[in-house]
């Protein structure tokens, strides 16, 4: 995933409030945004954002603080990408609750000006946050597939790194794809003769 420019966005937002969403709606428009989804009922919440992929989730704090939090629970379960939650007024439990389920930042809605700069700085962190994911991922990857190639080939760390390094070179492929090959593969090569029996 790479950082995008921050215009043009399509925007869910989410309320346990008709009225709320109307109120947000066109705050969103000014901005430049298209608000892809209004939602209001926690079940559809995650169909809805996995269907239309927002970039970025607004989800207001209405009446009912355990409403949002649902809602944030399901847009953070099916969506790439991040969730803003939107107050009214200060409320520091709440935002506290609300960040342990998956929220990246929190914004007023009397502040309407700001919102623009905490969607940029937002993105911008969680692109970087899926970036560092996806390299732990990677490095994960690699450090089974070296793995792999110790207990076949009884080689050391070193070694069976540089049989994936000389792999990759050769086939002109990354690193992570010849690892992720090796151990998508390794079940169906025969195991190392026990050389002990």
């Amino acid at each position: 995933m790479s950082y995008r420019e921050t215009d043009h966005l399509r925007v869910l937002i989410a309320n346990e409030s008709k009225d709320r969403l109307a109120l947000v709606a066109p705050m969103v428009a000014n901005l430049g945004h298209a608000v892809i989804a209004r939602e209001i009922d926690v079940a559809h919440a995650g169909v809805v954002t996995a269907r239309e992929q927002p970039d970025v989730a607004l989800v207001g704090l209405g009446k009912s603080s355990e409403h949002a939090l649902a809602l944030i629970d399901k847009i953070v379960q099916e969506a790439a990408c991040p969730v803003i939650l939107l107050i009214h007024a200060p409320d520091p439990a709440f935002v506290k609750e609300a960040s342990k389920r998956g929220i990246f930042a929190c914004i007023t809605d009397v502040e309407v000006d700001d919102w623009q700069s905490a969607i940029d700085i937002v993105l911008r962190r969680f692109t970087e946050y899926h970036d560092l994911e996806g390299a732990f991922g990677r490095r994960a990857v690699i450090e089974r597939a070296k793995g792999v190639l110790m207990e076949r080939h009884s080689v050391d760390d070193a070694d069976a790194f540089e049989m994936l390094r000389d792999q990759s070179r050769r086939a002109n492929t990354k690193l992570a794809d010849v690892a992720a090959a090796v151990v998508d593969g390794h079940r169906l090569l025969p195991k190392q003769p026990d050389i002990t029996s």
